[in-house]
């Protein structure tokens, strides 16, 4: 007699309409695939913390911003928490799942990052630029951002704000990575069309670049994002390290490498399960 398969209530948000990226799309592929390994079942966000303890795991994927849905998101931490419940991706990374305090830190560090301060005494430490940027730091989908002439934050922003300088770039790329391995990574090599993405193949620099924040990274298992931006000089800055539910533009990619992904993640959701 075969032995029960694992159950497993894959998060997402079909609906969440986002500009050049299609969530519900992406997660039907993703939920058809993984039905090969696992008794699934899809929920919203908002109905994940009253459903967790009724599958082996939880999977977490396009959820949409977790702002539009804060107090749902916290009682979903607090229960996988209480339960000790298994969550794909675990809940201890220290990217975009623990706000945007990472940027500050890395900034700090000396890390190849977009400068960033959240306080205004710092400002000063931002290089001159033609523009910056302040936006919140636990901010998503460009909420709350705004575009300044001159560095400044509010006295009584107590943190909550970052200010970056605007960057002149030539593209922008994305790594993408299951656990701490590599799957594929892709670029938007015109500037102004942010969302059409095409395949990037990296350099052995540029991974070293991204794995270094990976490898920074707190988080035990799932799929993260690095996103980055190219200078004109050539140089790679980091833009975001999206831990909690990044989407991957899998159609995008080949089918080659969109198979390789999903037997890549399939196993490491098996290997939390054991």
């Amino acid at each position: 007699m075969n032995a029960p398969r694992p159950s497993v209530l894959f998060v997402t948000d079909l609906a969440y309409e986002a500009r050049g990226r299609r969530y519900g799309d992406e997660d039907i592929f993703l939920t058809s695939r993984l039905r090969e390994e696992f008794d699934l079942a899809l929920c919203h966000p908002r109905d994940a913390a009253a459903l967790l303890d009724r599958f082996d795991a939880t999977v977490v994927r396009n959820s949409g911003p977790v702002l539009h849905h804060q107090e749902a998101y916290d009682a979903f931490r607090a229960r996988a928490g209480e339960l000790d419940a298994p969550v794909y991706n675990t809940l201890d990374g220290s990217g975009d799942m623990a706000g945007k305090q990472y940027l500050v830190d890395l900034s700090r560090a000396g890390f190849p990052v977009i400068p960033t301060v959240d306080r205004a005494a710092d400002l000063g430490l931002l290089p001159r630029a033609a523009g910056y940027v302040v936006k919140p730091k636990l901010g998503a989908d460009s909420v709350g951002l705004r575009f300044t002439s001159e560095a400044s934050l509010p006295a009584d922003a107590d943190g909550t704000l970052l200010a970056q300088p605007r960057i002149d770039f030539r593209y922008e790329v994305s790594f993408c990575f299951v656990d701490r391995d590599f799957q594929f990574a892709l670029y938007a090599p015109h500037p102004e069309r942010r969302w059409v993405l095409e395949p990037y193949d990296p350099t052995s620099a540029d991974l070293e670049f991204a794995r270094r924040f990976v490898e920074w990274n707190t988080l035990t298992r799932g799929v993260q994002r690095v996103d980055a931006c190219r200078t004109p000089d050539g140089e790679l800055l980091l833009v975001e390290l999206e831990d909690l539910n990044p989407y991957l533009s899998l159609d995008r990619v080949p089918e080659g490498v969109r198979e390789a992904f999903v037997a890549r993640m399939t196993r490491s959701v098996r290997e939390m399960l054991a």
